[in-house]
């Protein structure tokens, strides 16, 4: 896994660098970490919870996540509770800015010029 992460960062597969990230991160191997090697905020969260956060910062209601997830809304509700102490957070604009920052670190991760592979022209 870490050498698929590897290559999926240097040819800019966002998607499934994250996805490897997450696999590597439950497995206890690896967090979140910045290009200088610093850790993210996100650092400290489960694969789970980051997911959940994920779509929460993207406007997804815990019902909506709940069904996208295939797990209950309590379950939602449990984790996201967990998301909100991990960082300190105390609504769901708080956190929406706390993972667009981080994602944005990542995003400056990536080498220039490099684009995420999803098919579409540019």
């Amino acid at each position: 896994l870490g050498a698929a992460l590897a290559g999926f960062e240097r040819c800019g597969a966002g998607v499934w660098a994250a996805q490897a990230r997450d696999e590597l991160r439950a497995l206890g191997a690896t967090a979140h970490v910045t290009r200088a090697g610093t850790p993210t905020p996100l650092s400290g969260l489960t694969p789970q919870q980051l997911r959940i956060a994920r779509h929460v910062a993207e406007g997804a209601t815990n019902r909506e996540v709940a069904l996208t997830l295939a797990v209950s809304t309590r379950t939602v509700d449990y984790h996201l509770r967990k998301v909100f102490a991990a960082l300190g957070v105390r609504s769901r604009l708080e956190l929406a800015r706390v993972v667009g920052q981080a994602e944005q670190a990542g995003e400056a991760r990536r080498p220039a010029g490099h684009h995420e592979k999803t098919g579409a022209q540019p």
